[in-house]
């Protein structure tokens, strides 16, 4: 949190397992923004620590270190710290893996943000990637898990697939 900027303006950060595909979707989000450059690692556990990045005069988007799979050591430490303490924060964007569904590192971070009270919305990323069966398994377990188990959660699931771009607009315009 040392390093983190003054908290001036809204901040909207996207939580996820390693390699669940955080700064892809980042990168796709703002690809219509030159001003907002992401960089996109092949080595899953890229990103070690919170990237934050302005958004014109608007907001800060920041980028957390994924868990789980080559997690930064104090991952822990770094992420409550800035779930409890940034009064800026706005949105949170938990993302999973369309592929693989909800993992048990999932079920972790929403009992997080949970705790914390911290409204946030699912998103379901790499879709392309899942037949359609496995897909629609995924979405109604992730659907069902959270009209049962979670009250912060935002009840629309969101998926997307930051290669061929599907979801992106919607998360755009009603994610935020």
């Amino acid at each position: 949190m040392d390093h983190a900027p003054p908290p001036a303006l809204p901040e909207v950060c996207f939580i996820g397992r390693s390699n669940v595909g955080k700064s892809s979707l980042i990168r796709a989000l703002f690809s219509l923004s030159p001003e907002v450059e992401v960089r996109v690692s092949k080595t899953p556990g890229h990103t070690k620590k919170m990237n934050f990045f302005k958004v014109g005069k608007y907001f800060t988007l920041v980028d957390m270190p994924g868990y789980g799979y080559r997690a930064p050591r104090d991952f822990v430490e770094m992420v409550e710290a800035y779930l409890q303490e940034r009064r800026n924060l706005k949105r949170t964007f938990l993302l999973a893996d369309g592929v693989l569904g909800l993992q048990k590192t999932d079920h972790i971070a929403v009992e997080m943000l949970e705790e914390f009270g911290i409204p946030y919305v699912m998103v379901l990323t790499k879709i392309d990637r899942a037949s359609r069966g496995l897909l629609l398994n995924n979405v109604l377990k992730v659907q069902e898990f959270i009209k049962e188990k979670t009250q912060g959660c935002f009840p629309q699931l969101f998926l997307v697939s930051s290669v061929e771009f599907s979801g992106v607009h919607l998360l755009r315009t009603k994610g935020g």
